[in-house]
């Protein structure tokens, strides 16, 4: 099991790039836009990827940077080989400790823009209820700041007169982004991560080929879209599980959006709920040609939480 320093940050991946420049960051967001629209393993609203190589799964990120690089160190996307790929999930970046109520949290999306333009088919930018709520003003209160109005102010004060401009670019991305990461063995054997899964009670508002076709403005929608359903949900029974599991060819769901003091918990009988923001939080290193079983998912996970 690694240990890690504040020193083992990677390169940032924002390195060369003015965070003030409105004009590149807009290109970035429109070109892994493009990179997650374009990638070839994007089928429907899925990234649909072959069962083999090196998955690390993650939790909710939530604008924690030296997490943030510790999932890339782990991750060790430039050394995928065709025979042995490395793919990792990315999803709820944005809206972290905002000091005095400041989100600057939109330097968090770039970062994980720049890592899907530079590896479009290895990092799988899933789509999660804080992304989507910049995009239909949902209003999300966290420690007592209304999280979305702070992020929209981080990037006016940052970018000025061009920060509408930015947030239609931001939008741009966050419409990009898949609703899952799939890798079935066949058999009904296989891993779908996602943000999460719809609650039990709106199962019969949620479209479950949704996964199976491109997302529309209706999905986004609150209340009633799948989208929105799928990333907003919790409190997931077996039953539903069961019966998700058998509609979408898989054994195992690896999810974030609830909260796990130890940094994960087990989501009975098929699920696991991982956090990666907190100080016990967690990765899960995956074998996606022999993806582990629920009693055995303890023995696939990292600790990357500040205590360490």
């Amino acid at each position: 099991m690694p240990e890690f320093s504040d020193h083992d940050a990677l390169a940032d991946p924002l390195e060369g790039l003015d965070p003030r420049d409105a004009d590149a960051a807009c290109r970035l967001l429109e070109e892994a836009a493009t990179a997650n629209r374009e990638a070839s393993c994007r089928a429907g609203s899925v990234d649909l990827i072959e069962p083999r190589g090196v998955l690390i799964a993650t939790g909710d990120l939530h604008d924690n940077p030296l997490h943030f690089a510790r999932v890339l160190r782990l991750a060790r996307l430039t050394d995928a080989t065709p025979p042995a790929p490395r793919h990792v999930t990315l999803h709820e970046v944005i809206h972290g400790v905002a000091p005095a109520g400041v989100d600057l949290s939109h330097r968090a999306l770039l970062r994980v823009a720049a890592v899907k333009r530079r590896y479009p088919e290895q990092a799988h930018t899933l789509l999660a209820n804080h992304e989507l709520a910049q995009i239909v003003g949902a209003g999300i209160v966290k420690d007592g700041v209304r999280v979305v109005d702070a992020f929209n102010e981080g990037v006016e004060r940052v970018f000025g007169d061009a920060a509408g401009r930015v947030l239609r670019a931001i939008g741009t991305f966050i419409r990009s982004m898949p609703l899952a990461l799939i890798a079935r063995l066949g058999d009904g054997r296989g891993v779908l991560c996602a943000h999460s899964l719809p609650s039990p009670g709106v199962m019969g508002r949620f479209d479950p080929g949704v996964l199976e076709r491109d997302l529309t403005e209706a999905d986004y929608e609150p209340r009633t879209g799948s989208a929105h359903l799928m990333v907003w949900g919790r409190g997931q029974t077996p039953e539903q599980l069961g019966v998700l599991a058998e509609r979408w060819g898989v054994s195992l769901f690896v999810l974030g959006h609830q909260h796990a003091e130890a940094g994960w918990d087990l989501l009975p009988p098929n699920g696991l709920i991982l956090n990666s923001d907190h100080a016990r939080g967690v990765v899960a290193t995956v074998d996606l040609a022999d993806p582990p079983a629920p009693a055995d998912l303890a023995a696939a996970l990292i600790p990357i939480g500040q205590s360490v």
